[in-house]
This record gives C-alpha cells, sequence and structure tokens, in this order.
C-alpha cells in the first residue's frame, strides 16, 4: 500500500532531524562518547606526560623491584626505575607513530583512490598497479630491514614506513566507493552546469566519502600503534626512546613474570587495550552512523518500515492494513465453514 501525499509530508516533519541535529548524531552514541573520552585521556597524557612524571624514567634507585606504594604508584622495574614514569613518557611516543601514520596514509589512499575512481581509463588503470604493488608489500618485514640499516631509527621514520606500506587498501575502498559516486544525479549535474573535475571531487565526491576515509583513517591508527610496540617490544625500534612496548620489552628480557613483577608489564599492557579499545568503539560509532541498520541510540527512531522491493509504508498504516487482511482472511474462513454446514444440512 503505497502512501500518500498527506503521509508522506507527515513522515517528512516528523523523521528528517534538523541540520544541527544530524552534526551532532555521531557524538550521541554511547560507544563514540566513551571511545572519544578515553582517546581524549590519552592525548592528554601525551602532552603533559614529561611533565607530570614524578622521576626521571632512566634515574636508577635503591627501591629495586618495589610493588606499587605510595612513593611509586606503578612500581619500580629491577634497577629502581619508576614504572609510571616510564607510561607516562612512553605515552607520546606511541600516539605520535599513530596518529602520524594515519594521516599520512589516509593523505595518499584519498589522493589515489579517488583520484582512480572518478577519473577512470588510464589513470585508473595506472593508480590501480600502484595500489596493487604497495598492498602486497610486508610492512613489519620492512621496518626491520629498514631499523637494522639506520643506527637511529627514530618514531617519524617508523611512521614514515608504515604509512607508506598501509595506504593501498585504503585506496581500494575509495575507488570502488567513488566509481559508484561518479555517475550519480547530482555529480552529473554539477559536470553538466561546468564545474571543474577537482571542484566536483572536492565538494561533491568527497563529502559523502568522509564517513569512509573516517574509518580508514581509525583502522591505521590502531595498526601504526600496534606495529610500532610490536617493533619496541621485540627490539627493532630504539629501546632508548621510552614507549608502551619499551617498557614490555624490558620486562621480558628480565623475566619480570617469572620474579612475581606483575606491576612491571601489566599497566602497559593495560593501556594498550584501553587504547585500543577506545579506537574500535569510535570505528563503531563510525559504522552506526554510517549503516542504517546498525544505528542503535544514534538514529532517529524508526516510524517508516523499509522493504527490499516494496514501497516504504507508515507503522500505522501498514498495521492497519495487516489487521485489515486478517478480519477478510477470518470472515472468508467463516463463511466458508458456514456454507460447509449449509451443505451439509441439505444432503441430509
Amino acid at each position: 500500500m503505497a502512501v500518500t501525499a498527506a503521509e508522506v509530508a507527515v513522515l517528512d516533519a516528523t523523521e528528517t532531524p534538523a541540520p544541527s541535529k544530524r552534526r551532532l548524531r555521531f557524538l550521541r552514541g554511547r560507544k563514540t562518547v566513551v571511545g572519544l573520552g578515553i582517546l581524549l585521556f590519552f592525548v592528554v597524557i601525551a602532552v603533559i606526560g614529561p611533565w607530570i612524571a614524578p622521576y626521571d624514567p632512566d634515574a636508577m634507585s635503591n627501591a629495586l623491584l618495589q610493588p606499587p606504594s605510595g612513593a611509586h604508584w606503578f612500581g619500580t622495574t629491577h634497577t629502581g626505575q619508576d614504572v609510571l614514569s616510564q607510561i607516562l613518557v612512553g605515552t607520546r611516543g606511541v600516539l605520535v607513530v599513530g596518529f602520524v601514520a594515519g594521516i599520512f596514509a589516509t593523505i595518499l589512499s584519498v589522493l589515489i583512490g579517488v583520484s582512480a575512481g572518478f577519473l577512470g581509463g588510464t589513470a585508473d588503470e595506472l593508480l590501480s598497479v600502484l595500489s596493487n604493488v604497495f598492498l602486497v608489500i610486508p610492512g613489519l618485514p620492512l621496518i626491520i630491514i629498514i631499523a637494522s640499516l639506520v643506527s637511529d631509527a627514530g618514531d617519524l621514520l617508523i611512521a614514515s614506513v608504515i604509512a607508506l606500506t598501509s595506504w593501498a587498501w585504503g585506496a581500494r575502498v575509495l575507488r570502488a566507493q567513488t566509481m559508484s559516486l561518479r555517475r550519480r544525479d547530482y555529480v552529473e549535474a554539477a559536470r553538466a552546469t561546468g564545474e571543474s573535475t577537482w571542484r566536483i571531487i572536492l565538494f561533491e565526491v568527497l563529502p559523502n566519502l568522509t564517513a569512509v576515509i573516517a574509518s580508514g583513517f581509525v583502522g591505521t591508527v590502531i595498526f601504526a600503534i600496534l606495529s610500532e610496540i610490536t617493533l619496541a617490544f621485540i627490539g627493532v625500534a630504539d629501546i632508548s626512546n621510552w614507549n608502551w612496548g619499551t617498557v614490555l620489552f624490558w620486562a621480558q628480557s628480565n623475566q619480570a613474570l617469572a620474579q612475581g613483577a606483575w606491576w612491571w608489564f601489566v599497566p602497559a599492557g593495560l593501556c594498550i587495550a584501553l587504547l585500543g579499545m577506545s579506537l574500535g568503539l569510535i570505528n563503531f560509532g563510525i559504522d552506526e552512523f554510517v549503516n542504517p541498520r546498525l544505528r542503535t541510540e544514534t538514529g532517529a527512531s524508526r516510524k517508516v518500515r523499509m522493504r527490499v522491493g516494496f514501497t516504504p509504508v507508515a507503522r500505522g498504516t501498514h498495521d492497519a492494513a495487516a489487521r485489515g487482511t486478517h478480519d477478510a482472511a477470518a470472515r472468508g474462513t467463516h463463511d466458508a465453514a458456514a456454507r460447509g454446514t449449509h451443505d451439509k444440512e441439505t444432503r441430509s
């Protein structure tokens, strides 16, 4: 049953949120709020961590392998170094590598993926070949080789290598999405009015790819952070620069688990888990914002039922139609039973 013009007007008035509400819908989800809150906490720690650290993370003392106490909240190492100070100072290196790699990889994926999908032809083939080449380059082995050749493999070098080896997948996704958008009516209208190609890409195509770009950025940041921590844990990165992976490296090298020094590695592990959880929650929030089928509290209340292959109908209209169909079926069954009884009596 189709919706009348009056019902469409009512549905549009009740269902279409205001522009300000649409902008804030992403921030109304619980997952998004929790994820952004945890991430903001670590960003603040990364900025002020070296200033609020109670001790020098390299300073040794006579408090050897002490459990958490008032003087050392996260305990000390086998040489008397303060674990809390190491974690506070090391937060900056983890986030710098993650966000620098995420920004560079996202820029490359947008430039190459959107250009290939929108331009098509020879440009698409060449850029697709370039993406396929970088897609099969292993990131971690390449970083290990570069770190073995460079004496001082700093955070920026590691972030650059991670970005160069992790943009290809995002470019492939953006290429596919751009190819589905370049023939839409609003893009054709902009092209018909004489808009330049790059203006159409910037103002017509990219705004519709914002959620995909944001999701790819978050995924790249997660990958970069885990790669940095892994490289520090196995001793490939410069262990003189403190980060959470360096803390775990020294704890594993000095058999902290065998000595029962749980305070040496548990705080760093919890920080890694919390940061990964925050980025994952933000990614889930982006998915819920983009996909209406995943929306819970982030989406508007549904008054229209969508069925593939059928016209959208209002809930009240649908329920009335369902009740009418049920009543008609019941009446038909009752009439058939009455006719059957009457025929038996006539034959008797």
